[in-house]
């Protein structure tokens, strides 16, 4: 089956109606500086749930996860087990922190805490990470709608940058975020129709779907050994335990959205809805790989020579859905991209202005030149990533590339904000020292350590917090 005319109709509908709901919120966003980075505090916690799950679900998570289980088995959904303990240390810690000091900058406390060299510092690798993951997800997005469409690579990274800036730049952070709700809803039932379709496509009923997955150890979690240098069940576990401490935590995608909640209680609400609804649809992202092996297990003659991996669930999305449910579920994908990528211009931009403009131009700093800040910042933001992405066209392995670059920056973040949370008598002298150590071992567990790259985020961040709490019990 080809891409009929209703796909088309489906998937232009959708991506057009998006880029005008979201350019809606235009006059909203011209009240002010806090209506364009924190929507005025107004937003329902329902909003501000799915936002936080669309956020969290990139189009990396959306062909990754079917990718990853249609090769192996399902140890990747046990980063999605280590979410409940992320989201209760945020619930407890993070997030009555931040509405406290009621900044829409995550990395004002650290200013309080250690100086203004650490909230810099970890802005510039919050701006350089993001610059990097807007880059790597167009590219990512536009590998498979390529395969699909046919249309040049270098088009849709162009074309897709340019419509998510326009609503980001346009409707500000409101925009942003009920446009993620809608990306939200579209994402969930295109990855549950895909997973229908798969289960009631086989030729001998469902069960011969369990069967055959069965029979090849296809809902393994992985192993259960100590080794440090295969993706086994606790190193995927721990990894995701730092990750999702960082994303829930310290990151400002999320913290920005904390303050877009009309309370303190609003915030939590939202963000357990947002993170507990990733668990059950990791779930069927990764059973939808696992249906696509036993699928074309039964029936190899379906699948192509030389389509494998990855390839494989953009391909089953084109040849073997029906007519219309097809363009839902490539609307999805596009959902998937596109939510996470206006998330990082808005908060890029957002952190351009408060940690640094702000910080550094208050005798200049008006509303009215905040306001221009924040829109050349989020134009800057998108072009640039624009390019980034076109860049990444010539990099081979861009997967494996971001992973290293992400793990270096989020050590070196996270290690930093657990130092001055649980050491209350850390010096600054001691944090300048812990993370140079941190980083340090960041450093080499990314291009010289033996260890699987998993564990990078997680020595790095115990290497300045341990560096740290330990200074500060010798040095008074």
């Amino acid at each position: 089956m080809e891409l009929t005319l209703l796909d088309y109709i489906v998937f232009f509908l959708f991506v057009g109606g998006v880029t005008a709901f979201g350019c809606s919120f235009f006059f909203r966003s011209r009240r002010g500086v806090e209506a364009f980075t924190a929507a005025e505090g107004s937003l329902p916690a329902w909003v501000v749930g799915m936002s936080i799950f669309a956020t969290f679900v990139s189009s990396i998570s959306f062909l990754g996860l079917p990718g990853g289980s249609y090769a192996g088995n399902w140890n990747q959904l046990v980063f999605s087990l280590s979410i409940p303990f992320a989201t209760w240390l945020a619930a407890k810690v993070f997030i009555p922190l931040y509405r406290s000091l009621n900044s829409i900058s995550a990395y004002h406390y650290l200013e309080l805490k250690f100086g203004y060299w650490a909230r810099a510092y970890v802005a510039v690798c919050y701006l350089l990470t993001q610059l990097a993951r807007v880059g790597s997800i167009l590219l990512l997005l536009a590998i498979p709608i390529n395969t699909m469409f046919g249309w040049d690579i270098a088009t849709i990274i162009v074309a897709t940058g340019l419509l998510t800036l326009i609503y980001s730049l346009v409707g500000g952070i409101a925009a942003v975020m009920w446009t993620d709700a809608v990306q939200g809803i579209v994402l969930i039932a295109g990855a549950v129709a895909c997973a229908l379709v798969l289960t009631f496509s086989m030729l001998e009923g469902p069960m011969q779907l369990f069967e055959i997955a069965a029979a090849h150890d296809k809902f393994s979690l992985g192993s259960f050994s100590l080794s440090l240098r295969e993706p086994t069940f606790w190193v995927v576990f721990i990894y995701g335990l730092l990750t999702n401490m960082q994303n829930y935590g310290i990151d400002q995608n999320y913290v920005q959205r904390y303050m877009t909640a009309k309370s303190t209680a609003e915030a939590v609400k939202s963000t357990m809805l947002g993170s507990l609804l990733y668990i059950p649809v990791s779930l069927v992202f990764v059973y939808i790989g696992t249906a696509l092996f036993s699928y074309y297990t039964a029936q190899p003659d379906l699948l192509p020579e030389g389509v494998v991996g990855d390839k494989v669930f953009p391909y089953f999305i084109v040849h073997g859905l029906p007519t219309g449910v097809t363009g839902l579920v490539i609307a999805a994908l596009f959902a998937a991209g596109m939510s996470t990528i206006s998330t990082s211009i808005n908060s890029a931009a957002t952190i351009i202005l408060t940690d640094f403009y702000k910080r550094l131009c208050k005798p200049k700093s008006t509303p009215r030149k905040e306001m221009t800040v924040l829109y050349i910042a989020s134009a800057a933001v998108g072009v640039i990533g624009i390019v980034v992405g076109l860049m990444m066209m010539q990099i081979d392995g861009i997967l494996d590339a971001w992973w290293k670059l992400a793990s270096i920056f989020s050590g070196g973040m996270l290690g930093l904000f657990l130092l001055g949370v649980v050491c209350h008598t850390v010096k600054r002298q001691h944090a300048v020292i812990a993370v140079v150590v941190g980083l340090a071992v960041i450093a080499w567990m990314s291009f010289w350590a033996p260890l699987h790259t998993y564990l990078t985020i997680v020595l790095g961040t115990m290497a300045i917090f341990l560096t740290g709490f330990v200074l500060t019990k010798l040095i008074k």
